[in-house]
């Protein structure tokens, strides 16, 4: 039977994680990794402190999934932000594949290019190629565009552009069509989905293609 770690378990596409986690009968346990314990958690799921600097991951789990993520208001400069965007979560990886992990998924953004002229996607980018080096069995890489959700820290950069979005949404057809909004319940439930698959190798998947397989 399947059991699965949620780094990043607090955030947006976290959250929906362990919730979606905690009641799949594919999956016989959850670990949720954090720096606080949330009130929300399921009971059925354990919680384990976050330190990705000396991460030690107990038991044995087949499945890890990975939402951290900030923005570079909330870090307030660019190492901050690479503190967390990139070397947390290929530590989080590291310490994943140590303790025996088959499957990882990652959430990144759609754009993510490590030769990207943007800041925020190279970052993104560069997190993806380390990733790919851990050589795990199964490498889920998601790449979602405009998070629409609601979430428990107030983000007003992220605010205003959801209302914006919504505002001309009419204006997101054919080539733009990939850059929709996309529900975080909608990419933890493909990621979940596309982690119980029997293949093996790299699998990148964005917007529009986790809205069909959330879908089903």
């Amino acid at each position: 039977m399947n059991s699965a770690i949620v780094f990043g378990s607090t955030g947006l596409i976290g959250r929906q994680l362990v919730e979606q986690l905690a009641v799949n009968s594919n999956f016989l346990k959850t670990a949720a990794f954090g720096r606080n314990k949330p009130e929300w958690l399921p009971t059925l799921v354990d919680f384990c402190h976050f330190n990705p600097t000396n991460l030690e991951i107990k038991g044995e789990h087949t499945h890890a999934f990975c939402a951290l993520g900030t923005t570079m208001n909330k870090a307030g400069s660019k190492k901050s932000f690479l503190d967390i965007d990139l070397y947390a979560v290929v530590s989080s990886a590291q310490g994943a594949k140590r303790a025996g992990v088959k499957c990882f998924a990652v959430v990144s953004s759609i754009g993510a290019n490590p030769k990207s002229g943007n800041f925020y996607l190279r970052t993104k980018g560069q997190m993806e190629e380390e990733l790919k080096a851990l050589n795990f069995e199964r490498l889920i890489i998601v790449r979602p565009s405009l998070l629409l959700g609601n979430r428990t820290e107030k983000r007003f950069g992220e605010k205003v552009g959801i209302i914006l979005y919504k505002i001309f949404r009419f204006m997101f057809v054919g080539s733009l069509r990939k850059y929709r909004g996309i529900e975080a319940s909608d990419v933890a439930k493909a990621m979940i989905t596309l982690s119980l698959s029997n293949e093996k190798g790299v699998v990148v998947v964005e917007s529009e293609k986790l809205k069909e397989i959330a879908k089903g």
